[in-house]
């Protein structure tokens, strides 16, 4: 007796169809798994059983093989149990197999018969759709989070016993109806608001022209003066994800399990801030079949990396090749994978080992070369990739105290998505979206400056110390600030500003 279920496994960001065959036969009772399936998949027979003999169906006493075609990819998690259970009884006659061709089935199970969460609801859904099939069963903490794609019913369910009474029509799962444009408009809040912080304003212009155009920041300051509180508000003042956006960081979210239980989409973008103890698989992802790492976790969003100096120096290295291509390929012996990337950076660093060498209030106890040699642990190719440098001084009491409230990041906000679009408009066609992201040839296009201008940056260069390749960052950082005067050409003024924003490089150099 055979049977066959239809079920979806995940690789990369992206979900295919699986062909789960049960098979009962005559033989010492045995179950074994085939198609490449990982150790979760292989002790979905322990779950399976239990569940169906608690039940209070008699478990079959036959060899029963399951297949899992197609069969020369590995297959891993515990989405497999549910189909599994439902092929099993299938092939015993327990199950209408007149639905089983319509849906596809997934859901991990509990030895009560409950049904568990999954990962990458989402891209199963998609991948129904595309298949065009009438929908899917899934566990009712994945039902919202499914029914964001159009198109299908998504049916779901809190027990196995729910699910064979569906399939033998004897009880209707109502699917779940869900607009994820109304509820896209509803939740896209941020918690945080740049009104808290106090002082730090030209920190606070720095980060608006970061926002506006899209620019990698680095902060250097003692501790505590606020470096961790502005980059965790800088998400509040990007522009807001467009629908196509959030469709794909919840794809990413949802096949690393990141998703919160009953949540649909994300809504806003992503804040990764992991630990310096970090590895360079963590970062860049990994594992036998490559997961998603933090640069992709915070695609679409910031990723923030606080004492990085503290960084091991391969970890920080592994991230230039997504800094400039906005995805990362992760290659193992048995899949290669590549993973959206398109981030900003937001970095903060003490400015020597103590952190108080530029505190007017603290001694620094650090001997110089102890400053030189941790500023060096930062790689000059890492930091030719970050656009913006800005001190952050320690905040006076005097502004500590002070009630009158700072800007509010909406109105930040406003500023910088009026340079965004600005930007949209100029860059129409060429399959860029952001000032930091042009090449030469559109540096050469867009940005061309007068000779005062022209004077300015060659001082910088040559009496100030500035790096050759900071060149290229300045008139990037310059065309920001024009646009966000709306000024059509850059001006010596928008230059200057752009000069102050490369401090490291006279340090660095």
């Amino acid at each position: 007796m055979v049977s066959k279920v239809l079920a979806t496994a995940v690789l990369g960001i992206d979900a295919y169809m699986v062909e789960v065959e049960v098979d009962l036969a005559l033989g010492l009772p045995s179950f074994s798994t085939v198609g490449l399936p990982d150790g979760a998949v292989k002790e979905s027979k322990d779950r399976v059983r239990a569940a169906i003999r608690n039940l209070g169906y008699r478990f079959p006493e036959r060899r029963i093989t399951v297949n899992l075609a197609p069969a020369d990819v590995k297959k891993e998690g515990a989405a497999f149990d549910l189909p599994i259970s439902i092929g099993i009884l299938s092939a015993m006659g327990m199950v209408d197999k007149e639905k089983l061709s319509r849906y596809v089935i997934l859901g991990e199970l509990s030895l009560d018969c409950r049904l568990k969460a999954v990962k990458g609801a989402l891209p199963t859904a998609v991948t129904v759709r595309e298949a065009g099939l009438e929908g899917m069963i899934v566990p009712a903490d994945n039902a919202a989070e499914a029914a964001v794609v159009d198109g299908i019913e998504v049916r779901p369910a809190t027990e196995l016993a729910d699910v064979i009474a569906f399939l033998n029509n004897k009880l209707e799962l109502t699917p779940l109806k869900l607009d994820p444009k109304e509820a896209f408009s509803q939740s896209s809040a941020y918690q945080d608001d740049f009104s808290e912080v106090k002082g730090q304003e030209h920190v606070k212009r720095a980060m608006e022209v970061a926002a506006a155009g899209g620019h990698n920041v680095i902060m250097i300051g003692p501790p505590g003066s606020g470096k961790t509180m502005l980059a965790r508000r800088l998400p509040g003042i990007l522009p807001d994800l467009s629908f196509d956006e959030a469709i794909e960081t919840t794809k990413i979210h949802s096949v690393a399990g990141q998703m919160s239980k009953g949540c649909a989409l994300v809504t806003t973008r992503p804040f990764r801030s992991p630990h310096h103890t970090i590895s360079d698989a963590g970062l860049i992802g990994g594992g036998v079949i490559p997961k998603p790492g933090e640069v992709s976790l915070a695609h679409n969003g910031v990723l923030f990396l606080d004492e990085l100096p503290e960084f091991r120096r391969n970890v920080l290295e592994v991230l230039r090749q997504p800094l400039e291509d906005k995805q990362v390929t992760i290659s193992r012996a048995q899949t290669s994978l590549t993973y959206p990337a398109s981030f900003m950076l937001v970095a903060a660093m003490n400015p020597c080992p103590c952190g108080y060498f530029t505190d007017p209030q603290r001694p620094c106890s650090c001997a110089p070369s102890q400053i030189h040699k941790y500023k060096s642990r930062v790689s000059g190719p890492l930091l030719d990739r970050i656009d913006i440098h800005v001190e952050v001084p320690g905040v006076s009491y005097a502004e500590l105290a002070s009630k009158q409230a700072g800007e509010i990041s909406k109105a930040i906000k406003t500023r910088a998505n009026e340079a965004r679009v600005i930007q949209l408009e100029r860059l129409k066609g060429t399959k860029i979206y952001s000032n930091a992201q042009m090449s030469n040839r559109h540096l050469k296009k867009f940005c061309p400056i007068g000779p005062e201008a022209n004077k300015l940056i060659e001082m910088a260069i040559d009496k100030l110390g500035l790096s050759a390749r900071a060149y290229t960052r300045i008139l990037k950082v310059s065309r920001t600030i024009a646009d966000l005067e709306a000024v059509e050409d850059i001006q010596p003024r928008h230059v200057a500003e752009a000069i102050q924003y490369r401090s490291l490089d006279r340090k660095f150099g």
